[in-house]
């Protein structure tokens, strides 16, 4: 048992917690990460202090020296963080007071509680932004794959078997457009969590005439306009999470989608597919078996949807049985927080950097897109062209693919005749619908695989994220 003599924590208490408790309770240890926040807070709250009169001129002047002192020595790593003052609000705070006295009134009119609250909007703000960035450069290097090998056809699948024939490039194409959603919900996110809780006190504001717009312009919690976005209602402000949980959510829906491309690439790299080789950085061997080559990285980032999920799991659940206004419980919101925004942003960064050194096996693909089983739904179009109603046209080419089953022979290899035991209607120029060139460029409406417009799309792409990413 530690020795230290425990800290009194207000004039309420006789002692400080025990050591057990202090241990159990500090959350310093994860959540000094919000120091900068915490730091342009409390600027920000004692320049609005002075411009009321709670503080003169010499004494902001003074808070404001020492906090970029406390914040260059959080940089260097030479900050004396404290243990036994829970938090980093009251560790930034308490050796502020200790070294300049007027440090004292620079709680006037807040509390922890939306101290707090600020902090983690202002962090999560700076996450979502960054994130986005990121993701704008996954996009690109999506694109780019495709771009690179714009030429190369694979199978499409449903269920897990071969469908249609579709460009390598489209298929890509359907995760940047995924990707696109994700950009969107975050940016949606961002404007709930743009709003500055600051001035909400405890639960119930403050009797002093605080000036809330003021604070919020200077930490830049304004709308498009320029106009102070500051919360209406003070017990709401202190106990809503929502901002966290609808990140949470929209990452957790990222996470899954990385997890789909994840799986895509997992399953193209294997031998029964062989569709891809990844680059050597991005993999890794056995102990035991010297031959393997493992899409590991690939493998972590569908694993770590699990956990991301989990983390809005863990949220949701810590959030359902509260009662207004701030409860302790809400303590373990950040590291649920923290652990989701740092996991989706490595993924993110990672698979940007795996996706350019990834080489496509042109050879494996062209073998596969080759079953003429990928044009069975042409030869359906063929005959609606001709006349025939659709689910007649289905019904006769099942028949046909029957037929060549049963006497082994693949379905372009089949005599006119053949053809014509299902339908009169098949003429000699139903050997045309199996150029599979001729499939792909009649493929051109908008959002198919055709070669006219995937090179659209992925010219559209280049140039919309050409205004995001530089280089």
């Amino acid at each position: 048992m530690s020795k230290r003599k425990p800290v009194s924590r207000s004039g309420r208490f006789a002692t400080g917690p025990g050591d057990d408790v202090v241990r159990y309770t500090e959350s310093i240890s994860f959540d000094r990460r919000l120091w900068w926040h915490d730091i342009q807070g409390s600027i920000a709250h004692a320049t609005m202090l002075q411009s009321i009169g709670v503080l003169n001129k010499k004494e902001l002047g003074a808070i404001k020296r020492g906090l970029k002192q406390i914040a260059g020595e959080i940089e260097d790593g030479t900050f004396p963080w404290k243990e036994e003052l829970e938090d980093v609000h009251m560790n930034i705070e308490g050796e502020l007071t200790r070294r300049i006295p007027a440090g004292a009134k620079l709680h006037t009119s807040r509390s922890r509680n939306d101290q707090i609250a600020l902090d983690s909007r202002m962090w999560l703000r700076d996450e979502i932004v960054d994130l986005i960035g990121e993701l704008r450069v996954l996009q690109l290097a999506l694109v780019e794959l495709g771009a690179k090998y714009s030429r190369e056809r694979i199978p499409g699948y449903t269920h897990l078997q071969r469908g249609q024939p579709v460009f390598f490039a489209h298929h890509l194409l359907a995760y940047v457009e995924m990707l696109e959603r994700d950009i969107g919900r975050l940016q949606d996110c961002f404007e709930r969590t743009n709003v500055c809780p600051l001035g909400s006190g405890a639960l119930a504001g403050t009797t002093l005439p605080i000036d809330r717009e003021m604070t919020a312009t200077l930490l830049g919690f304004v709308d498009e306009k320029g106009r102070a976005r500051i919360s209406q209602n003070s017990m709401d402000a202190v106990s809503d999470r929502d901002y966290m949980v609808e990140f949470c959510s929209t990452a957790g829906l990222l996470a899954v989608h990385f997890s789909r491309l994840a799986e895509d690439l997992i399953l193209w790299s294997s031998s029964e597919f062989a569709f891809i080789r990844i680059g050597d950085a991005y993999t890794t061997g056995s102990s035991l078996m010297p031959q393997k080559k493992n899409p590991d990285i690939a493998e972590l980032a569908r694993g770590k949807a699990g956990r991301v999920v989990g983390n809005l799991m863990s949220l949701l659940t810590l959030l359902k049985g509260l009662p207004m206004t701030y409860n302790r419980d809400l303590q373990e919101d950040k590291e649920r927080l923290f652990d989701t925004a740092d996991t989706v942003r490595r993924t993110t960064r990672l698979v940007a950097a795996m996706l350019p050194t990834i080489e496509v096996l042109s050879d494996s693909c062209a073998d596969a897109v080759s079953d003429p089983l990928l044009l069975a739904t042409d030869v359906a179009d063929y005959l609606v062209c001709k006349g025939m109603p659709f689910r007649e046209a289905h019904h006769v080419v099942g028949a046909v693919v029957a037929l060549a089953e049963k006497i082994e022979k693949e379905l372009h290899e089949l005599s006119l005749g053949d053809f014509r035991t299902t339908s009169g209607l098949f003429d000699q120029d139903v050997f045309d619908v199996f150029d599979l060139k001729k499939a792909s460029a009649s493929r051109n409406i908008t959002g198919a695989p055709g070669d006219r417009e995937v090179k659209r799309q992925l010219n559209r792409w280049r140039k919309a994220l050409g205004k995001f990413v530089s280089g």
